[in-house]
């Protein structure tokens, strides 16, 4: 007696998995062995939409590059960098603040996944700064890096 109520139990709690994974997968099928077959489908799409998502994410790091330079007060200079994380991008940048004698007044670097830059620079002299001359400069700076 006890071992048949244990054989109901457990084919209970079998219908109520197949249930659940035929829930879960969306399934129209019946039969346990067309639910199983469905939920291999299912994970299997969900393998491909994963690759597909971890493909676009990787292309768009490779791809990522924003430069923004926007004239605040004075001389001062608001400099915005994202670009993908490349060797020495870091020292690329600062030397082409150094060519067009720039000074870094502040600035805060993120590099986990991307390299990430805000920086206030200083111009010696307000009348000599082009704003498209800076962008134009740190675009060829992240350029020369993405091919070293």
């Amino acid at each position: 007696m006890a071992s048949s109520r244990r054989v109901q139990r457990k084919m209970v709690v079998a219908r109520s998995k197949l249930h659940q994974l035929r829930t879960l997968t969306n399934s129209k099928s019946v039969k346990k062995n067309s639910i199983i077959l469905d939920a291999c489908l299912y994970i299997i799409k969900l393998k491909l939409q994963v690759e597909a998502i971890q493909r676009e994410y990787h292309n768009l790091l490779n791809h990522v590059q924003e430069v923004k330079v926007e004239k605040l007060i004075g001389t001062r200079i608001l400099v915005k960098v994202t670009c993908k994380m490349g060797k020495d991008v870091l020292v690329s940048i600062l030397e082409a603040f150094e060519e067009m004698k720039l000074s870094v007044v502040q600035a805060r670097v993120a590099s986990k996944y991307l390299f990430g830059m805000e920086a206030i620079v200083e111009a010696e002299a307000e009348a000599n700064f082009d704003v498209k001359a800076l962008t134009r400069a740190l675009q060829m700076a992240i350029q020369k890096q993405s091919i070293m």
